[in-house]
């Protein structure tokens, strides 16, 4: 065997050492981002708040959540319902805003201007398939080639209407094991009807379940082995979340209680559950964003979600109120690369609005939105960023059109962390430009937050940003 030298054990020891705090670092990397994750005040409050949003529909879409919403108008007392929204993420913290993926025109044979209430998404294939309430005109299915859009109608009339009243709300739909496609949908009763393959048409009459008990409105259903379930909105008010189960995917149905209870501190709820990366969610609807302005209660509701857990015999348990729970984040987010300005994990008193006036987005390509509105002293949050341990010398850069100065600060943790970097923003007449900074010290996994400084009332309306 040949002698090892000085020089070469000085290697291997250094060479281990090195591997060893390698294995250290991504060990406490891991428990650095749950902390974070678990001591974050408001990573159970509600998902979006650059707009309100109600009626969560999910859809799981390879590695993305595509969470489909209806949105309350910002001067909403009653219901002010114009389009359908979506967010999408891969971490369940921060989400990107994709903007409005249809509108109450999208369908040309409603002509009423109000009333784009709860919708679902489902793949079939390469199509995607929105079904739509037009409250008393029954419910509409809209068509795409993409989950983002655009969606076009391909009946030019109701996929049901029944006539003789104005029940015909909240559809879900959901595609069996052997294919058999079914939607529920219904307030006060609950109706269903076998959809063909083509995702358009039916088979068949529409049956009308017994009344389950505590049933109200916004059922959701899906599949879990050989159980079936059927989430609701139950009985108002207040509602909280029901569920019933079924060995059948027709019933009957055997009512097992509550998702989540009735509360007083919501008026009304709506479930969307979705399985992701080996967990279970819980989607519903709340009035927190609402309560930060007002104890006045309107219709402007905020999208909230929790992780939901089942027993050995398939039945649920119960999951408390929304700001009860701690929703963590599944993966650290990696910013050495483009990150859309409208990935938020929390961005109160932000708003977001589509670059120029396409109403749409063409076939394959999200549109593209910008952060706007911006005050002095907002913030913007993107939760659980890794740094990693190399990056010594980091180059901020934000592509903006910037109106009048403002000087963005790069600070750790929250709003009132240490500040690593500033990025003194000069105007760019008129034209997207990209404007860069160093960022000295993060290293490992922390909030980001940006604060915005600046005389000026909307000085800049913002695209992307990255570090290198």
């Amino acid at each position: 065997m040949r002698p090892v030298t000085n020089t070469n054990n000085r290697n291997y020891l250094l060479s281990n050492l090195h591997k060893a705090n390698e294995l250290i670092m991504k060990r406490l990397n891991a428990l650095f981002l749950t902390l974070i994750c678990a001591g974050a005040a408001y990573a159970q409050d509600p998902l979006v708040q650059t707009n309100y949003t109600a009626d969560p529909a999910p859809m799981v879409d390879r590695d993305t959540i595509f969470l489909y919403t209806s949105h309350d108008e910002d001067d909403a007392t009653g219901f002010k319902m114009h389009n359908w929204m979506l967010y999408t993420s891969t971490d369940m913290v921060n989400w990107t805003d994709n903007g409005h993926v249809a509108n109450l025109g999208s369908f040309s044979w409603f002509k009423r201007d109000n009333g784009a209430w709860a919708i679902q998404v489902v793949r079939r294939g390469d199509k995607y398939y929105l079904y739509a309430p037009l409250h008393g005109n029954g419910i509409g299915v809209l068509v795409s080639d993409s989950p983002y859009g655009p969606f076009h109608d391909p009946l030019g009339h109701p996929l049901v209407w029944q006539r003789e009243h104005w029940n015909d709300i909240d559809p879900t739909v959901f595609i069996d094991n052997d294919g058999q496609a079914y939607m529920y949908w219904g307030n006060p009763e609950l109706y269903m009807v076998k959809l063909n393959e083509d995702m358009i048409s039916y088979s068949g009459q529409i049956y009308q379940f017994p009344k389950i008990k505590d049933y109200q409105e916004g059922p959701w259903f899906w599949r879990r082995g050989d159980n079936y379930y059927l989430a609701f909105a139950s009985t108002c008010c207040p509602e909280g979340i029901g569920y019933a189960m079924s060995k059948k995917p027709m019933g009957p149905w055997d009512y097992k209680g509550h998702v989540m209870d009735h509360t007083e501190r919501t008026r009304g709820n709506h479930p969307g559950i979705i399985d992701y990366k080996g967990k279970s969610y819980v989607f519903g609807q709340n009035s927190d964003l609402l309560k930060i302005e007002t104890n006045t209660y309107m219709e402007r509701r905020s999208i909230s979600a929790a992780q939901m857990h089942y027993r050995e015999n398939g039945e649920i348990m119960e999951v408390p109120y929304w700001k009860e729970n701690t929703l963590l984040q599944i993966e650290p987010l990696n910013p050495y690369r483009r990150i859309e300005a409208e990935t938020i994990g929390w961005g109160y008193g932000l708003k977001t609005k589509r670059m120029g006036d396409v109403e749409l987005c063409t076939a394959g390509n999200h549109r593209d939105m910008l952060v706007t509105k911006i005050d002095d002293g907002d913030a913007l949050t993107v939760k659980g960023v890794d740094f990693g341990y190399k990056h010594t010398n980091i180059t901020f850069t934000a592509n903006a059109v910037v109106r009048q100065p403002v000087t963005i600060e790069i600070h750790l943790d929250s709003a009132k962390g240490p500040i690593v970097g500033r990025l003194n923003m000069k105007p760019t007449a008129g034209k997207f430009r990209d404007q860069t900074c160093k960022v000295t010290g993060p290293t490992g996994v922390h909030n980001l937050t940006f604060v915005f400084r600046t005389p000026h009332a909307d000085p800049m309306d913002w695209d992307w940003w990255s570090m290198k």
